[in-house]
């Protein structure tokens, strides 16, 4: 039987994947901390699963027997910063790692397909690809650059096992309230605050591109494979701005705040709402710290990529026109 494993299969990338790919297996399986928000068609099946924990999915009651789960695909993850202590990253990301290649392994799964983070780079002032050497300054970027060693380790004990490691930017696209749908609110509103420079570069990642990465690095015959994927090229912050205006029809008022100075305020908001603001000072401090991410493998590889940041946000507006 035709099988993948979506760990995580309930969140943003989760879900796009298996919409995305139900063409290409028999069945499916969710297994998440969460119930899927939208209905799910019948080749597509939901478990209970908490990766922190040894993993017990009951697959043979769903018919399916070892050996017969083609691809695991492992999002399940803490991500979000601020919002988790800094223990919190390795208490899921590093254990979820462990217990999903054991899964694998158990099950004889031949191919895993795990999403770690550009963060493992740390600061990237540079432009930063592929080989850089890896500074990891967040528990975030320090446990997925830990997980993708654990993901290695599985890989390298048989001849006959594929992973392929995508390093996406923060993944933005419909459905998705996070750092993009903020700057389109914020330019709909009439006035954007650039966090320090608006010069400095910042890689994201649009979903349908990180899908149609999914789909290339799937069909490639590497055995091991590690790239980042970010739209590409990568623009300074005021370009993203001035793309966003463009899209939205509108010119907003754009001024430049020193960061110590917005952090100051956030976290006076924080204090005033008792930490109910969404304005946090490491949000703050994160918008201000460059991302410039260069996906060199899919370039030298001859991936096509079908946005840059603008396409991207016509193609979106196409899709979920009630965000813009």
């Amino acid at each position: 039987m035709n099988t993948a494993i979506i760990f995580g299969g309930a969140g943003y990338i989760g879900q796009a994947t298996w919409q995305r790919l139900q063409g290409q297996f028999q069945r499916i399986i969710l297994a998440d901390v969460r119930e899927p928000s939208v209905p799910l068609p019948a080749q597509v099946s939901f478990v209970m699963c908490d990766v922190r924990q040894p993993i017990e999915l009951g697959l043979a009651q769903l018919g399916v027997q070892v050996g017969e789960v083609d691809w695991i695909f492992h999002y399940s993850a803490i991500h979000r910063e601020p919002g988790h202590a800094f223990e919190e990253y390795f208490d899921t990301n590093v254990p979820g790692a462990e217990h999903v290649t054991a899964f694998a392994e158990a099950w004889e799964v031949p191919n895993i397909y795990f999403t770690a983070s550009i963060a493992v780079y740390g600061p990237t002032h540079a432009p930063t690809n592929e080989s850089t050497v890896k500074y990891p300054s967040s528990g975030y970027g320090i446990s997925k650059l830990t997980a993708e060693l654990i993901h290695e380790r599985w890989a390298a004990k048989s001849s006959e096992r594929r992973l392929i490691v995508c390093r996406p930017g923060v993944v933005y696209g419909a459905g998705d309230p996070g750092n993009i749908l903020r700057m389109i609110r914020a330019v709909k509103k009439g006035i954007f605050v650039f966090p320090g420079s608006p010069h400095i570069h910042k890689s994201y990642a649009y979903i349908e591109g990180l899908l149609d990465s999914i789909e290339f690095t799937m069909a490639r015959a590497e055995k091991v494979i590690h790239y980042n994927y970010v739209e590409s090229p990568t623009e300074p912050l005021g370009a993203l701005v001035t793309h966003i205006q463009d899209i939205l029809g509108k010119r907003s008022m754009n001024f430049r705040a020193p960061v110590g100075l917005l952090a100051l305020v956030a976290q006076v908001l924080q204090w005033l709402t008792l930490g109910k603001s969404p304005i946090h000072p490491k949000r703050v401090r994160k918008a201000a710290m460059p991302t410039h991410i260069i996906p060199q493998w899919l370039i030298d590889h001859g991936f096509e990529f079908r946005y840059d940041f603008a396409s991207s946000l016509r193609d979106w507006k196409q899709r979920s026109p009630g965000d813009f």
